[in-house]
């Protein structure tokens, strides 16, 4: 479904994603894991086409990803959720979720977005940066979901954001892939998550995949010990 092969990205001189491979199935969700500063976000926001790839090769369905420019990548099945949400704070809800529009040539939002996030339809003439963390970051999910994507990209989708919503994050990614049939790769720091919303878990350590196991074989312990400073 997404394939990463011999993967390189760096800033400068200074290799950041090293000759990874990666296979991403159909409706997986694949959990990344890793300390700060060993190469999610880059990989995340080279995936999306932020960062350019040094070498290697990225393909989505069998295309390859890495001539394609941001807008391109999204039309061509590509969703994603920055770290940090960015949403548009002056602009209504319906109004960011519509900017996810343009790639598909539709002009109206897709109900199912209004019934996976409730919260945005009752709130769907406020303004973006009059919600809570955890409303901003399902606006930021909806956003990136009115592209149609077929797989999807999350960076950090936990942080700043409250336990108890959490817990029901994850449940609400699962229902996602299930109702959606696309896949996710989510980067986290936060384990219990990963646990919670994954299919599978990566580890990387200075932009090199140091561990990949399935959920149900996951030792905490292992992943625990590569977290930890």
């Amino acid at each position: 479904m997404l394939e990463l092969t011999d993967y390189n990205v760096a800033y400068g001189q200074s290799d950041v994603i090293r000759n990874m491979n990666l296979s991403v199935g159909d409706e997986e969700i694949v959990a990344v894991l890793g300390r700060n500063g060993m190469g999610k976000t880059t990989l995340m926001k080279s995936l999306i086409g932020m960062i350019p790839s040094k070498s290697g090769r990225a393909a989505l369905n069998g295309a390859d990803l890495v001539p394609l420019k941001s807008h391109e990548r999204v039309g061509a099945g590509v969703g994603f959720v920055p770290q940090g949400r960015m949403i548009f704070s002056t602009m209504t809800v319906r109004e960011n979720i519509e900017t996810g529009l343009t790639s598909t040539g539709k002009n109206q939002i897709p109900e199912d977005l209004y019934e996976m996030f409730p919260v945005l339809k009752e709130m769907q003439h406020r303004r973006g940066g009059n919600l809570s963390g955890g409303q901003q970051q399902q606006l930021a999910i909806a956003r990136a979901l009115a592209s149609d994507p077929s797989v999807l990209l999350l960076d950090e989708p936990t942080e700043g954001i409250q336990p108890s919503i959490i817990k029901e994050m994850a449940r609400t990614l699962r229902k996602i892939r299930d109702q959606r049939k696309l896949s996710i790769i989510v980067s986290e720091q936060v384990l219990s998550f990963a646990l919670d919303v994954a299919d599978r878990i990566l580890v990387i350590e200075k932009g090199s995949i140091v561990l990949d196991v399935p959920v149900a074989e996951a030792d905490q312990a292992t992943i625990t010990r590569y977290l930890s400073v």
